[in-house]
């Protein structure tokens, strides 16, 4: 029977560093997007425009360097940001990070240091990154809205049409840190290195879920909440790789383990009607 320790770890600490430090930088973020939340149309149309996206990777010819260009841009301007604010405003220390990560990327993205290390390091900083930025525009209504049209989205992309694991393949290409790959611990005996990965968008999904249950339940059932959503992905894991071995939706393997504890605690708080 073989188990990995190393991803379901490593989504529960990044879902976890988002949770807490999005009590650091909440306010000062909600400054820069100027107080907006997103309606529940905001959420439907956010999740039209990902699968959007997903085909256009798939079936536009020539659009990597569009591509290539449209993430750097992004992820330097995330970079920007968070530099820019935590530095008291000192645009001169904000363009440090984004600049060192571009170079970094256009000299070294071909080479083994990049592929095996940086990437994966840029990853991770991405993920919990993209879920502070982000966050603070989703209210509890809108979470739920976007997690359950997320996820339909991706079972889908993944189980029917395949574009999503045709997408990932893409990107991944061009060497973009846009998943995260880490060894399976324990390692497989007699093969080497193996190595299970996951996208940001996965760990996005489970920072967002865990920082709006912190901010409707409170620290401890968030916490709870995180490593529910730890131990489902675990048990997906053993099972995909004893006996399928083949992509999977993340989104699924996340929410089967916060769903029923988030649902269980509204049916539980529920006051019956004074008659």
């Amino acid at each position: 029977m073989y188990f990995d320790i190393g991803m379901p770890l490593t989504l529960l600490a990044v879902t976890l560093a988002s949770m807490f430090l999005n009590q650091k930088t909440e306010n000062k973020l909600k400054g820069t997007m100027q107080e907006r939340e997103l309606g529940i149309w905001d959420a439907v149309l956010l999740v039209g425009v990902m699968a959007i996206m997903v085909y256009l990777i798939i079936y536009v010819k020539d659009i990597n360097l569009v591509l290539m260009a449209l993430f750097l841009f992004a992820y330097s301007t995330l970079l920007f940001t968070f530099s820019y604010l935590f530095s008291k405003n000192r645009w001169y220390i904000g363009i440090i990070p984004p600049a060192v990560f571009v170079l970094l990327f256009a000299f070294l993205r071909d080479t083994w240091l990049w592929t095996y290390f940086l990437s994966d390091i840029y990853a991770l900083a991405f993920a919990v990154l993209i879920t502070l930025y982000l966050v603070s525009l989703f209210t509890w209504k809108t979470t739920a809205i976007f997690g359950v049209l997320l996820t339909a989205m991706d079972i889908v992309l993944v189980f029917i049409t395949g574009t999503m694991v045709q997408a990932a393949k893409v990107t991944t290409g061009l060497r973009l840190p846009v998943m995260v790959s880490v060894p399976l611990v324990p390692p497989w005996p007699g093969s080497g290195i193996a190595m299970m990965s996951l996208g940001l968008g996965d760990f996005f999904f489970a920072g967002l879920l865990a920082v709006q249950t912190f901010k409707r339940y409170g620290k401890r059932f968030a916490i709870l909440s995180a490593v529910c959503m730890t131990v489902s992905f675990f048990i997906f894991e053993v099972f995909l790789l004893n006996y399928m071995q083949i992509p999977f939706a993340g989104t699924v393997m996340i929410i089967t383990g916060w769903a029923p504890l988030v649902i269980g605690k509204e049916f539980a708080n529920r006051k019956p009607a004074v008659k």
